[in-house]
C-alpha cells in the first residue's frame, strides 16, 4: 500500500507539533496511562486507523497489557476482561468518537459514570485524550498512512 501522502507530518510540521504538545501534557496527566492506551485503541478502531491500531497496541503490549485484552477492545462490553473503571472510560471514548450519532452529545449516563471513576483533572486529561486520538486519527486516514511505520 501506498500513502497519498506520506510526508503529511512534515508538511504541516506545526501541526504535528501542536499534536505533540498535546501528546506531551498527556503523559504528564493525571488520567492513568494503562486507560488511556485502552482508549487511544478504541477510538482507532472505531475509525479504522491502522497505522494508529498498530502503534497503541504495540505500546499497551510493552507496557504489559496482555494479548487477551488487546483482542477484546473491540468487543469490551462482551468480555469480562475489563474494569468498571476501564469500561467507563471506553464507554466514553466511543461516546465522544461517535459524538454525531446521538443528538445530545455524549449521554448525561455515559458522562456521569465517567465523573464517579475518575478526578476532574483525570477525567479532563481523559477527554482530551479522546480529541487527540480522533485527530491523529482523521490525519492518518486523510493521508493514506500505512500501518507499521512507526516502527
Amino acid at each position: 500500500m501506498e500513502p497519498r501522502m506520506a510526508d503529511v507530518y512534515k508538511l504541516a510540521g506545526r501541526g504535528y507539533q501542536a499534536l505533540s504538545a498535546m501528546e506531551e501534557f498527556l503523559r504528564d496527566s493525571a488520567a492513568p496511562d494503562d486507560v488511556l492506551e485502552l482508549v487511544r485503541l478504541r477510538v482507532s478502531q472505531i475509525n479504522g486507523c491502522s497505522v494508529c491500531v498498530d502503534l497503541h497496541s504495540h505500546r499497551a503490549s510493552a507496557a504489559g497489557e496482555t494479548n487477551e485484552r488487546l483482542w477484546s477492545v473491540a468487543a469490551w462490553r462482551d468480555t469480562p476482561f475489563f474494569t468498571d473503571r476501564e469500561r467507563t472510560a471506553l464507554a466514553l471514548a466511543e461516546a465522544v468518537t461517535r459524538i454525531a450519532d446521538n443528538p445530545t452529545g455524549v449521554p448525561g449516563d455515559v458522562w456521569d459514570a465517567a465523573a464517579r471513576h475518575f478526578a476532574p483533572d483525570a477525567l479532563a486529561a481523559l477527554v482530551m485524550a479522546i480529541a487527540s486520538v480522533n485527530a491523529w486519527n482523521r490525519v492518518n486516514v486523510t493521508a493514506g498512512l500505512v500501518a507499521g511505520s512507526h516502527r
